[in-house]
């Protein structure tokens, strides 16, 4: 087992995450509201999604993004749109259960040229806007 400053190991960073949620969703902790964004590959549409919430919400959201079918990374352009917007692409998909779902129709950025990713980027992010002000306390 490791020692309390050294990091966690994948599956025990898994198990941590999942108890921590779970005790979070039952309102045995508080803590920031935690959103989730979930596609088919967590290459393009939830990472652009987690990013920018990431990005705009600071530490009063807590964001992970989730795949059906995993993509190795996200893809160079979602990667491009995202430096090009002042947000950092950086990559997490833990399991996280939740209370409320809510669906995006969000054009896929797979194989589009990047003046089409921009404009996915953009209508994700207009999605972040309307969901900060549900979220405002």
């Amino acid at each position: 087992m490791p020692s309390p400053s050294s990091p966690l190991l994948p599956d025990e960073r898994l198990t941590a995450d999942r108890f921590d949620t779970l005790a979070h969703t039952q309102g045995l902790t508080s803590g920031p509201t935690r959103v989730l964004f979930v596609c088919s590959h967590n290459a393009g549409r939830s990472q652009m999604a987690a990013a920018l919430l990431a990005h705009r919400a600071g530490d009063a959201v807590t964001v992970s993004s989730a795949d059906t079918h995993p993509a190795d990374e996200v893809a160079t352009h979602i990667s491009q749109a995202l430096t090009e917007a002042g947000v950092d692409p950086a990559d997490a998909c833990p399991v996280v259960p939740g209370r409320r779902y809510l669906d995006w129709p969000v054009a896929d950025p797979d194989g589009a040229p990047i003046a089409v990713v921009r404009d996915i980027r953009d209508a994700i992010d207009a999605h972040i806007s309307e969901l900060l002000t549900q979220l405002a306390p």
